[in-house]
C-alpha cells in the first residue's frame, strides 16, 4: 500500500507541475466503480453536449453577423433614397409654385429670390 501511495503522489505532481495545454492521463492503482464510470461517461457527454452548441453559436454568431452587415447596407441604400426623394419633391414644390396660376406672383418672386440668395451664398462659400 506505501507503493500506491507514493505512485499516486508522484502522479499527481506530474499533474500540478504541466505548464502546457497538454491533456494529460494519469494512471492511479484503483478500480473506478460502476458509479463513478456512470458519473464520468455522464460528465463527457455532457462536456460534448457544450462543445456542439458551443459551435452552433459559433456558427449562428457568424450568421447574424452577416444578416447585420447585409441589413445596414439596404438602410443606407434607403436613407439615400430617401435624401434623394426629398430633393426631389422639394423641387417639385418650388416648381408648383412658380407655375400655380391661384399662387400670387408676388409669393412666388419672393421664393424665388430666396432660393436665388441661397444659390449665391452656396456659391461664395465655395469660393472661399
Amino acid at each position: 500500500m506505501p507503493q500506491e501511495d507514493e505512485f499516486m503522489k508522484n502522479n499527481l505532481q506530474k499533474v500540478v507541475k504541466n505548464d502546457g495545454n497538454d491533456y494529460i492521463c494519469v494512471s492511479f492503482c484503483f478500480s473506478m466503480t460502476d458509479e463513478k464510470k456512470k458519473l464520468l461517461t455522464d460528465l463527457e457527454f455532457r462536456v460534448r453536449q457544450v462543445m456542439y452548441r458551443c459551435d452552433t453559436l459559433k456558427e449562428e454568431n457568424i450568421r447574424l453577423k452577416s444578416d447585420l452587415q447585409d441589413i445596414q447596407q439596404q438602410f443606407a441604400e434607403k436613407k439615400e433614397q430617401l435624401d434623394q426623394l426629398k430633393t426631389k419633391y422639394d423641387s417639385l414644390k418650388t416648381a408648383r409654385t412658380i407655375t400655380a396660376a391661384s399662387v400670387d406672383v408676388e409669393i412666388a418672386k419672393n421664393k424665388l429670390s430666396k432660393l436665388v440668395r441661397e444659390v449665391d451664398k452656396c456659391i461664395n462659400l465655395l469660393k472661399s
